[in-house]
C-alpha cells in the first residue's frame, strides 16, 4: 500500500509538471517552420535541406538553407547548420554526384533567380567560392547537377523566335529576351492579342514565352538550349518531380530525358511524351521514346544505365487516369508495365543506388505509403516496416524519397541502401526520416511491397523543427471510419476531435469536402485547410472520401466521371448519417459545410439539394458549368467530367446534358442556408465570376450570404496576411450560424 501511495504521489507529481496544452491559433500555424526541398550528399552523410518562415507582421515567407548529419551522433541525430554561403531567400540545395560542389538558386545579386555554385568540403559541410552558374534574363528554376558534375541542366522562360541563348552573359547571350521584356514593361500600352488557348494558366497570363530546357557547362560557361525555337512548353508542374525539370540525365552523361508536350492543341489534350537527348551532338534534336495517348511524365535512368523508367497514363484527355510506372529497355526500345496489377497511383519513385529495384509512393487509404518494387522480378520482396527509437505506425503520408548507399552506422539486413524521406501526418507538419530497410515479405516476387504492412525496418526522425512548440498544442490525432454507399461500396471518413474533448458533451460540426475531385483527405498536414486548426475552437472534424477520391483503385476515381451531383454526392451524406449514427458526441443540429475547388462545387450542390446544414462555406467552386467552360484554362478537364463541349448538348433535355443536369445554378430555386462565398481574382482554373454568380444569386433571393473576395489570390489563399483573414472570415461565419447560446 505505501509503495502505491508513493507511485501515485509520483505520477501526481510528473502530470503537474508538464506544461498544459493548448489549443492551436492561427498565429501558432503561421510560426511553424515548413520543411522545403531535400537532398543527400553521395556519401550518405549529409541532409540538405531548406526551411521557410512566415513574418506575419511583414507579410513575408523567407526560405534559408541548413545542413544536418544524417549519422546518430545523438538520440536526434546531428545538429543542424546553416548554409555559411547561403543568404535569406536561397533554395534548390543540391550536391554534386562528385561530393565537392553544390549548387542552389538564389536572387541575391539580380533581380531574377539564378543557379549558384560553391565549392564543397564533404568532411566538415562547409562551404565557399560562391559562383554564379547561369544568367538568363528572366530567372531560371529546376536546376539539377549531371552526373559528371561537368554541367547543368535548368529551366527558364524565353520567346520561342528570339535567337537561342549560347552563353552565360546578359548582354550577349540573352540580349532579346531582356530587350522583348523591357518594351514591354515600359509601353504605355498594356494590351494583349491572343491567336492560341492556354493564353493563361492558374493564376498568371503565359504571354508569347515558352518554358524552355537549358544545359550549362560548368567551366566554361557556353549554354545549349535543347528546344530551340519550339513553341511549345516543358512543363515544370508534374508535382512528383522533385525538381520540377521533367528531365533525368542519363549515368554517362551523355543524354538527357525530357518531358514534353508537343501537341497542336494544349488545351484539349494531357498528352506529354518522353524524348531523349544526345548531348554529346550540338545539332541533335529530341526523340520521342514514349508511346502512350496520355501523359507521360518524370522520367529516371537506373544507375546502370539499362532502363529509362517513367509514369504514364493510358487515357486521352484524362489527367486522373492511373498513374503507372512504365519501364524502357535502351537496348530493345520496348517499354512494359511494370505494375500491371497495382490499381492505385504511382506518385513518385526513384531508383535503388545498388539494386534493381525502385522504390514508389502511393496514395492508399488516407495515407501516402512508401513501396518498392524488383523490376526484374527474381529478387525476393522486402518489407521495410516503419519501427524504431520513434514509431512511424500507420497513417503517416511520405513523399520526396531519396535511397542512398548504406555505408555507416546501421545493419542493412540485406538491402544494400538507407531510404531519406519526408513525413507528414495530420498534427504535425513535415519532416524529414531516415529508414533502414529489412525484413521479409510474403507477397510474390516482383509485387510491390508496402513499407507500412510490418514494422520490420528501423526508422528515425533527422529533424526536429517544431518540436518545440507542438509539444504545447492539444491536438488529437485523425481517427478512420468505413461505411457503406447506397451501392454497398465501401467508403472511408475521417474524424478529428476538439482540443479538451469531453465525450459527455454535444460539439458543432465542420463538414470539409476536398477538391479534385480526384483528391483525397488523409493522415496529412496543410497550411491553407488545416483540419486540426478547424477543430482548434471547439469543432468536430468530419471529411468523407466520396466517389472520385484516389488511394482505393482506379475504378472508385471513376466513381465520379460524368457524375458530379451523384455518387459522391450521396456518398457525402450517407457518410455524414453514419457519423452522427455512431459518435454520439457530435450535435447533428449544428453543421456546417465546407469546401474548395471541386469541394466548392459540391458546397454549391449541397446548398441546392439538402437543407441539413445550418451554413456553407463555398471556396473557389464552379456554380454555372456551361459559364466555367469557356472561362478555364484546360479545356480537357470539362471536356473530361461533362463528356463532351457544352454545344454538343444543344437541343437535348437537360436531363441528357451534363453541362445542366450537373450544374449548381439551376437548383438556385432551393436555396436557403447561410453562405460564404470566397473567390480570387487571379483564379484563372475556376474564374472569379463563379463566385460573383452565386453570390449575386443568393442575394437577390435575400438568402443570408457573404462574399469574401481577393483581388491578389489566384486558386489558393497564399499571402499569409490574406490567409489569417481567411481563416478569421470562414471560422467566425461558422461560429455565427453553429454556436448557438448555451450550446
Amino acid at each position: 500500500m505505501h509503495k502505491a501511495i508513493i507511485a501515485l504521489l509520483l505520477a501526481t507529481t510528473f502530470a503537474e509538471a508538464q506544461p498544459a496544452k493548448r489549443p492551436m491559433t492561427f498565429e501558432d500555424m503561421m510560426h511553424i517552420k515548413r520543411l522545403g526541398s531535400t537532398a543527400v550528399s553521395p556519401d550518405g552523410k549529409w541532409l540538405g535541406y531548406s526551411v521557410s518562415t512566415v513574418d506575419l507582421e511583414k507579410n513575408t515567407k523567407t526560405t534559408e538553407l541548413w545542413l544536418q548529419p544524417i549519422a546518430q551522433s545523438s538520440e536526434k541525430g546531428g545538429d543542424p547548420i546553416k548554409l555559411a554561403v547561403g543568404q535569406p531567400g536561397d533554395d534548390g540545395l543540391q550536391f554534386a554526384p562528385d561530393n565537392k560542389h553544390i549548387l542552389f538558386l538564389s536572387s541575391r545579386e539580380l533581380a531574377s533567380q539564378q543557379v549558384y555554385t560553391a565549392d564543397f568540403d564533404a568532411a566538415t559541410g562547409a562551404a565557399s567560392n560562391v559562383r554564379h552558374a547561369s544568367a538568363n534574363w528572366d530567372g531560371v528554376d529546376n536546376a539539377r547537377w549531371a552526373p559528371d558534375s561537368q554541367s547543368i541542366a535548368y529551366t527558364a522562360e524565353v520567346y520561342p523566335d528570339c535567337p537561342a541563348i549560347v552563353d552565360n552573359d546578359f548582354a550577349t547571350g540573352d540580349r532579346c529576351n531582356m530587350d522583348r521584356d523591357t518594351a514591354l514593361r515600359d509601353s504605355k500600352v498594356k494590351a494583349q492579342i491572343f491567336t492560341h488557348l492556354m493564353y493563361r494558366h492558374w493564376n498568371r497570363f503565359t504571354d508569347d514565352k515558352r518554358t524552355h530546357l537549358f544545359l550549362i557547362d560548368v567551366a566554361s560557361g557556353a549554354v545549349r538550349d535543347l528546344v530551340p525555337n519550339n513553341p511549345h512548353d516543358v512543363p515544370t508542374d508534374y508535382p512528383t518531380d522533385p525538381l520540377g525539370c521533367g528531365c533525368a540525365f542519363s549515368p554517362d552523361s551523355k543524354e538527357l530525358a525530357i518531358t514534353f508536350k508537343d501537341v497542336p492543341d494544349e488545351a484539349v489534350s494531357t498528352n506529354s511524351d518522353i524524348f531523349t537527348v544526345d548531348l554529346t551532338n550540338p545539332n541533335a534534336k529530341p526523340v520521342k521514346v514514349s508511346t502512350s495517348p496520355g501523359g507521360d511524365m518524370s522520367p529516371a535512368y537506373s544507375p546502370d544505365g539499362k532502363y529509362l523508367a517513367w509514369r504514364s497514363q493510358l487515357r486521352p484527355g484524362y489527367e486522373s487516369d492511373r498513374f503507372r510506372l512504365l519501364l524502357y529497355d535502351r537496348a530493345t526500345k520496348t517499354a512494359r508495365d511494370l505494375l500491371p496489377k497495382f490499381d492505385n497511383w504511382v506518385d513518385e519513385f526513384a531508383w535503388s543506388p545498388r539494386s534493381p529495384n525502385i522504390y514508389f509512393t502511393s496514395g492508399n487509404r488516407g495515407e501516402v505509403d512508401l513501396y518498392f518494387v524488383n523490376v526484374d522480378g527474381t529478387g525476393a520482396a522486402i518489407n521495410l516496416g516503419v519501427t524504431g527509437p520513434e514509431l512511424y505506425a500507420d497513417g503517416a503520408e511520405f513523399s520526396g524519397i531519396i535511397p542512398v548507399p548504406h555505408k555507416f552506422e546501421m545493419p542493412t539486413f540485406g538491402v544494400p541502401e538507407q531510404i531519406i524521406a519526408t513525413r507528414m501526418k495530420a498534427d504535425s507538419p513535415s519532416e524529414a526520416v531516415v529508414l533502414w530497410p529489412g525484413g521479409t515479405s510474403s507477397k510474390p516476387k516482383g509485387q510491390p511491397v508496402d513499407v507500412d504492412d510490418s514494422m520490420d525496418a528501423l526508422s528515425r526522425r533527422v529533424t526536429h523543427l517544431n518540436d518545440a512548440l507542438l509539444a504545447q498544442l492539444d491536438q488529437a490525432p485523425l481517427e478512420s471510419f468505413w461505411f457503406p454507399a447506397a451501392d454497398g461500396t465501401k467508403v472511408q471518413g475521417f474524424l478529428i476531435k476538439p482540443p479538451a474533448f469531453d465525450p459527455n458533451k454535444k460539439y458543432p460540426v465542420k463538414f470539409l469536402i476536398h477538391g479534385g475531385p480526384q483528391g483525397a483527405w488523409g493522415d496529412s498536414w496543410s497550411y491553407r485547410w488545416n483540419a486540426e486548426l478547424f477543430a482548434a475552437n471547439g469543432y468536430v472534424v468530419i471529411m468523407i472520401n466520396p466517389g472520385g477520391s484516389t488511394g482505393y483503385g482506379q475504378a472508385f476515381v471513376d466513381r465520379v466521371n460524368g457524375d458530379w451531383g451523384g455518387k459522391p454526392f450521396t456518398d457525402l451524406m450517407i457518410g455524414l448519417t453514419y457519423a452522427e449514427q455512431h459518435y454520439p458526441f457530435i450535435d447533428k443540429t449544428r453543421e456546417c459545410a465546407l469546401g474548395a475547388s471541386y469541394g466548392g462545387y459540391m458546397a454549391n450542390w449541397v446548398l441546392g439539394h439538402t437543407n441539413r446544414f445550418k451554413c456553407i462555406v463555398s471556396h473557389d467552386g464552379m456554380y454555372n458549368a456551361e459559364s466555367a467552360f469557356g472561362t478555364t484554362e484546360e479545356d480537357w478537364f470539362n471536356q473530361w467530367e461533362f463528356k463532351g463541349n457544352p454545344w454538343d448538348y444543344y437541343g437535348k433535355p437537360d436531363s441528357e446534358n451534363p453541362f445542366r443536369k450537373w450544374s449548381p445554378s439551376l437548383s438556385a430555386k432551393n436555396f436557403k442556408t447561410p453562405t460564404l462565398v470566397v473567390h480570387g481574382q487571379l483564379d484563372y482554373r475556376l474564374d472569379v465570376s463563379e463566385g460573383y454568380q452565386l453570390f449575386d444569386t443568393l442575394q437577390l433571393l435575400h438568402v443570408p450570404s457573404k462574399m469574401l473576395y481577393f483581388p491578389d489570390e489566384g486558386h489558393w489563399v497564399l499571402k499569409p496576411q490574406n490567409s489569417q483573414l481567411w481563416y478569421k472570415t470562414v471560422n467566425d461565419w461558422v461560429d455565427q450560424w453553429t454556436k448557438e447560446a448555451g450550446k
